[in-house]
């Protein structure tokens, strides 16, 4: 499976700066320059700011990262801190058998 062929998705739900909002954020961001540079888009929503926004996604705990594409729809929730937990959660590298 060749990452580059893909356009990956990610929305990102957190509640204001909270030390766990901030470190998922940060994560992520690291995460997809290191293995999926130039091929991701992350929109990060507070919902704080737009609680309605939480209903769509079915978002029940915070910090949650949901990726919208490549489909299918895939969620994690933390603050990303296991970098392994997070590209096998989002597909992004296989499962280690």
């Amino acid at each position: 499976m060749a990452v580059k062929e893909k356009k990956w998705q990610l929305k990102l739900y957190v509640a204001g700066q909270t030390l766990k909002s901030v470190t998922a954020i940060n994560n992520l961001n690291k995460y997809c320059e290191t293995h999926l540079k130039g091929q991701y888009t992350i929109e990060v929503i507070d919902l704080l700011v737009k609680p309605q926004l939480a209903e769509g996604d079915q978002i029940f705990a915070i910090p949650t990262l949901v990726r919208k594409v490549p489909v299918p729809i895939r969620k994690i929730i933390g603050d990303l801190s296991n970098e392994e937990k997070v590209l096998v959660g989002l597909n992004i590298i296989p499962v280690k058998i």
